[in-house]
């Protein structure tokens, strides 16, 4: 059965609920819901029924595509000048001997590294320290691009953007524009967490608040460029708190239209300041992922990561809304091993994310950070999988015992 039928059939079920039936007629005629819709699907949508609205959003916008990329990570340093209660990755700088700084030098070093690999992206993202300031990161930039010009640069959050400029005392469309010039082509959407200065408060208070977040985004997109956001869910926050976050992120991206792609980001509780916090399971997850799809009707793409919440979890989301698993990282990242994901090194060749994306009956494309297609692997037969190349076994004659 495909997505409208199944969409059709839960609306002819006439034991759904009214509120519920309510929205998935909305969904069907691809009208908006409101803030309060978004809590009730959080607080009485079951996991059933909430796949069957978020596929066929999914699949109105992109059928079974499903969206992958070739990139790594490079992460300057894990010593930060915030104390975020959440984080297993960063350390205090009075914990400097805990930590790693790489010089300028040493990233360019792994640029180079991958200089004969089809790579598409490089994602910067890291602490935040004075030394790592914009003048520092204008010539990082410059560097990468003067030495592999193709090459997409998507780095730093809008935290890392706050502190640097204020240190460099430009107004943010002056740093972005700065950033731009120096060979930046995007942003990635770390740093969100959760805008309600309620919960932002408890686990993030120093580092910017939601308001200076959105600025940057949107001074960003005023450029013409494309960014992400994230949503740091499933710890102290309240449903409402989820809708009021994904409320903000609708709202601009009503007056920009810059952003690509919402990640949903699952709390880990390893080795940090709120372990005591359970995580989320994963039929949360799922569910979360399916919300967000709904709720964000003006966001393209909808990503799961696959190096934070599993290959299979991943698999599994590709039929709650999300259409896209990230890349190939590489082992490029500490983010998330070191935040107790199930992926300690997380790196996945092309052949692997194709086939974890045909197993879940979903068409792969690779692209590029802007979606552009860049390989189609819908009818691609890896070298490896071809039939003239198998192993040829030979029936030996059986021979009679005398």
């Amino acid at each position: 059965m495909d997505a409208e039928k199944k969409l059709t059939f839960l609306l002819e079920n006439k034991h759904l609920d009214e509120e519920l039936k309510t929205i998935a007629t909305k969904v069907y005629q691809g009208q908006r819901i409101t803030q309060t819709e978004g809590v009730t699907l959080y607080e009485r949508g079951e996991l059933g029924y909430l796949g069957v609205l978020a596929n066929f959003i999914r699949e109105r916008l992109h059928g079974d595509k499903t969206y992958f990329n070739r990139n790594f990570h490079i992460e300057p340093t894990n010593l930060c000048v915030y104390d975020c209660k959440f984080c297993s990755y960063s350390r205090l700088i009075k914990q400097r001997e805990d930590g790693w700084e790489a010089t300028m030098e040493e990233m360019l070093n792994q640029v180079k590294s991958y200089d004969n690999e089809p790579v598409t992206e490089v994602h910067i993202v890291g602490g935040v320290l004075p030394q790592y300031n914009m003048a520092f990161y204008m010539d990082l930039f410059t560097a990468i691009k003067r030495h592999r010009p193709n090459i997409h640069v998507k780095a730093l959050t809008p935290v890392e953007y706050h502190y640097i400029f204020k240190k460099a005392k430009v107004d943010y469309a002056t740093g972005m524009a700065m950033m731009k010039d120096a060979g930046l082509d995007s942003m990635p959407g770390g740093g969100a967490e959760i805008f309600h200065p309620e919960i932002r408060e408890q686990i993030a208070k120093d580092k910017c608040n939601a308001e200076q977040w959105l600025q940057i985004h949107e001074e960003w997109h005023n450029l013409g460029m494309h960014s992400n956001a994230t949503m740091l869910y499933g710890h102290i926050e309240q449903y409402w708190h989820r809708v009021d976050h994904m409320e903000r992120l609708r709202q601009l991206q009503d007056r920009t239209g810059g952003f690509q792609t919402f990640i949903p980001l699952k709390f880990r509780n390893k080795d940090n300041q709120m372990s005591y916090v359970a995580e989320s399971t994963v039929v949360e997850d799922l569910r979360n992922y399916a919300v967000s799809r709904i709720y964000l009707d003006n966001f393209p793409h909808i990503k799961a990561y696959w190096a934070m919440i599993s290959r299979q979890t991943a698999q599994l989301a590709l039929g709650f809304g999300v259409n896209d698993i990230d890349g190939t990282l590489d082992d490029t990242t500490k983010i998330y091993s070191m935040a107790g994901a199930e992926e300690q090194h997380p790196a996945m060749t092309t052949r692997e994310l194709v086939e974890l994306i045909r197993n879940a009956g979903r068409h792969p494309i690779e692209r590029d950070t802007l979606y552009r297609v860049i390989t189609d692997y819908k009818d691609v037969v890896f070298e490896e999988d071809r039939i003239d190349k198998q192993p040829k076994y030979y029936q030996l004659p059986v021979l009679n015992e005398k």
